[in-house]
């Protein structure tokens, strides 16, 4: 398929709306991890306590993410997406409130990491929703699938490009503690617009909801999305340290944006790679993809050259992110989709705590430097992984049933 063909085959199977919908809805997830970092790192001076801060928040949506998933996939989707996303606008807004009053850093953390934990889990349950969607297309199944997972891809990443831009001009044009209460406000509309849409799925039977997760080949793939999330929490904060040192520290969030644009192009792009091509050979191939592209990093480029080296990442991490979503997808058990994708996202939210929490004391350390060293070992571990570990016998292929769980494996 084409690019165009892509967004054609998706308006088909549930239109424009669902689409519009669920980017605006995922859209302040990057807004309020960069927009907290750079707000936290402005108010404090300190990018370890930015780091720390941020980090925070995706160590709440990780550990609270799968939980909020497997209650969507047992109750349905439409009243736990619109529970979380009202309560979680308002933990946003407080924690913006506790960073201006001055509050400790202590508090800082905890209100940040409650509003991680509160974070409706929009992608991981757009994903299965499409999912469902496509499986009801019987004669080109496989089609629609990776029509889907690319689409998907596409528009993490452009939240990621848009997000950060976002963050980048408020804070150059007002402050960034607007950007992450307009995040805030994004959440608590569209995510009950998310909620309340027609595709919103049901809850799962019963016996069908207790299908084991234990399967080794959707295991495998929280470590190398790890990486990925490592990769993400170092490079930003070495974006921002980077700019911190030249003096411009509000334009951060464009800089990291530029990543994002060849992210989603070639993210979309994957749509259009036969079929013979198997999925564990295109994970290689973006893991190489990355780790070569994160040695410029650690040259001390100047912002034309950094600008470009983030370029070139993003052609790799498209292509990355999404051939594991679809690994996953043929990994875990139909009816708990939509837990099995939070799980994967979650290995890389807590990835990118980490990295962002390493990153920040290594730039505090070493300067920027410090924190793409691990941008570059997280990409690295990522092709290790993909061309040691990561084997096609654990994904079922077109039209099989499940997967051995990890035991039988």
């Amino acid at each position: 398929m084409s690019p165009l063909g892509t967004l054609r085959r998706m308006h088909a199977i549930a239109g424009a709306p669902q689409l519009i919908v669920s980017f605006l809805a995922r859209l302040p997830v990057s807004m309020v991890l960069i927009g907290t970092l750079t707000l936290v790192t402005a108010e404090t001076g300190s990018v370890a306590a930015g780091g720390l801060v941020s980090g925070a928040i995706a160590l709440g949506e990780a550990l609270g993410g799968p939980v909020i998933a497997r209650f969507a996939d047992r109750l349905g989707q439409r009243p736990v997406v619109l529970a979380t996303s009202v309560l979680d606008a308002a933990l946003i807004a407080a924690m913006v409130a506790a960073v201006y009053s001055g509050a400790p850093l202590p508090l800082l953390v905890a209100s940040a990491a409650l509003a991680g934990l509160c974070m409706p889990q929009i992608g991981p349950l757009a994903r299965s929703r499409w999912i469902a969607l496509a499986n009801r297309r019987e004669h080109d199944r496989e089609r629609s699938v990776a029509a889907a997972l690319s689409v998907e891809g596409v528009l993490d990443e452009t939240g990621f490009v848009v997000g950060p831009a976002l963050v980048g001009l408020l804070a150059v044009a007002a402050d960034p503690g607007i950007a992450v209460l307009g995040a805030a406000f994004l959440i608590g509309v569209f995510g009950s617009a998310f909620a309340l849409h027609p595709t919103a799925l049901p809850g799962a039977p019963g016996g069908a909801a207790k299908e084991s997760l234990a399967r080794i080949g959707l295991l495998v793939l929280t470590v190398p999305m790890f990486c990925q999330g490592l990769f993400f929490g170092a490079t930003s904060t070495g974006v921002t340290a980077f700019t911190q040192e030249a003096g411009h520290g509000d334009v951060a969030g464009l800089m990291y944006a530029v990543m994002g644009v060849s992210s989603a192009l070639s993210g979309l792009m994957m749509a259009s790679v036969p079929a013979s091509v198997p999925l564990p050979l295109r994970l290689r191939a973006a893991a190489l993809m990355m780790t070569v592209c994160s040695v410029p990093l650690l040259l001390a480029p100047g912002p034309i050259g950094l600008a470009l080296a983030m370029l070139a990442l993003g052609c790799g991490i498209g292509p990355h992110i999404v051939s594991l979503f679809g690994l996953a997808e043929r990994a875990a058990p139909a009816a708990r989709l939509g837990q099995a994708m939070t799980v994967i996202l979650s290995s890389l939210i807590v990835g990118q705590s980490v990295g962002s929490m390493a990153a920040g004391r290594l730039a505090e350390e070493f300067g920027f430097q410090g924190a793409f060293l691990v941008s570059l070992g997280a990409s690295a571990t990522a092709l290790a992984v993909a061309a040691g570990v990561v084997r096609s016998r654990w994904y079922r292929a077109a039209g099989q049933g499940s997967p051995a769980p990890a035991g039988a494996a």
